[in-house]
């Protein structure tokens, strides 16, 4: 049997690994309650979030951070993805939860020699889709607060700590990693970089916000509030319905600037011309469905009026486009 390995860097050379989870079959199984948390108290009411409510001061309960990282044959990046997130040096506790979503390379081996106190890992026999992934790592985690990140070195876990400040703060309850066009960022294809301006643009127009990158992966907010979005999603689309909703909660993202290397198609990247389709019928989706109980009204029914017909008319371009495409 291969020896495992301790990955990233702790105070104590003693290191004792969290045992790795049992298979992951859309719930936490009995095995995993004893990880099961309920968030603190955080002076709101987590049954009814309003944009109007006042985020508690860092220092009136404690912060702990669980970062959820959904893995698909990752092979090539995974070990320094872990690595480079246990590293971190972050302002306030946090864990690593590890989601392998039915890797058919060696992601699984590599992930299985791992070993660290912060880590958790969690496994889905079959590839489910990112969104799942999400899902299965939020329902595990134990943290006040959660945030995705990628395993595809993307991203840099070092603007963790920036993005935490507002919350450790008392300013909002709700973060962004915002990739700012041109400033820390390199774009390996000038259509996904404007396709995602185009459908920030849309999402600012529906829901009547003003945020500059609605599918940046870092999306830092509580735990309760993730849980309680009635997500639905299972692939990619789960990024943009996580926003969509956060909008017409009617929270607004406190946006912090991060570093972003893309990746191009060679290099593993998966995103294709389908998923801005589907962004666009989640988005119209989310637009045109009831408003449920954490719902703020906005107080003013003309606006509803003048955006549910470019809701109407975003799912009609979604379903003519996915009838006949020039690209298919």
């Amino acid at each position: 049997m291969a020896p495992r390995h301790d990955v990233g860097t702790t105070q104590s050379p003693d290191v004792t690994a969290r045992p790795t989870r049992e298979p992951f079959h859309g719930r936490v199984t009995a095995a995993d309650s004893k990880h099961q948390h309920t968030p603190p108290d955080l002076g709101i009411d987590d049954q009814r979030w309003s944009p109007h409510a006042r985020a508690p001061a860092g220092d009136a309960f404690d912060v702990k951070l669980s970062i959820l990282m959904p893995v698909y044959n990752e092979e090539r990046t995974i070990l320094q993805a872990v690595s480079s997130v246990l590293a971190a040096d972050l302002p306030c506790d946090f864990e690593l939860i590890v989601v392998d979503d039915g890797s058919s390379d060696a992601t699984g081996q590599i992930l299985s020699l791992l070993g660290h106190p912060k880590l958790t890992m969690i496994t889905h026999p079959d590839n489910l889709g990112k969104g799942a992934a999400l899902i299965s790592g939020a329902a595990a985690a134990v943290g006040t607060h959660v945030v995705p990140f990628d395993s595809d070195l993307e991203y840099d876990p070092r603007d963790l700590a920036a993005m935490l400040q507002p919350v450790l703060r008392g300013r909002c309850h709700v973060v962004y990693g915002t990739r700012v066009f041109g400033i820390n960022t390199r774009y390996q294809s000038y259509r996904h970089a404007m396709g995602n301006r185009a459908l920030t643009l849309a999402a600012n127009v529906l829901f009547d916000s003003y945020i500059s990158d609605m599918h940046t992966c870092l999306k830092l907010m509580p735990t309760s509030l993730f849980r309680q979005l009635r997500l639905t999603e299972s692939g990619f689309a789960l990024d943009t319905e996580l926003t969509a909703k956060i909008l017409k909660l009617g929270l607004r993202p406190f946006e912090v600037p991060v570093t972003y290397h893309s990746r191009s198609p060679e290099q593993g990247k998966k995103l294709t011309w389908r998923a801005g389709v589907d962004s666009l019928r989640v988005m119209a989706n989310v637009r045109r469905g009831p408003s449920q109980d954490w719902h703020v009204d906005d107080g003013s029914p003309t606006l509803q009026a003048v955006l549910d017909p470019f809701a109407e008319a975003l799912l009609m371009c979604e379903s003519s486009r996915s009838q006949v495409s020039p690209f298919a």
